[in-house]
């Protein structure tokens, strides 16, 4: 079965509140098997748009990663994300040859 992954990309506008939402997201990642590939970090953006970070979230199953984000935990921490991000996501399913 192919793992899932979300692919995020977030300008925050006030961090120490965004801090809130890392810590809301924390219980539902962990439900679901979440594991951090990439966590912000140096980047280069040679080709498109870009936004200050960058995010690479991978689940055991494309299915698990669309439950943690339907989930009501997830849902309660993006409520505390929207008031200080904008951001971009995408869950997609990892390519298994």
């Amino acid at each position: 079965m192919a793992k899932g992954y979300w692919i995020a990309r977030v300008d925050v506008d006030d961090m120490e509140q965004y801090k809130k939402y890392v810590a809301a997201n924390a219980k539902p990642f962990a439900d679901y098997g979440a594991k951090f590939l990439v966590r912000a970090g140096q980047f280069e953006n040679p080709e498109g748009g870009s936004r200050s970070r960058n995010v690479l979230i991978e689940f055991p199953t494309y299915q698990a990663a669309l439950d943690c984000y339907q989930s009501a935990d997830y849902q309660a921490a993006i409520k505390l994300r929207s008031a200080v991000a904008t951001s971009d996501l995408v869950i997609v399913e990892g390519y298994e040859p």
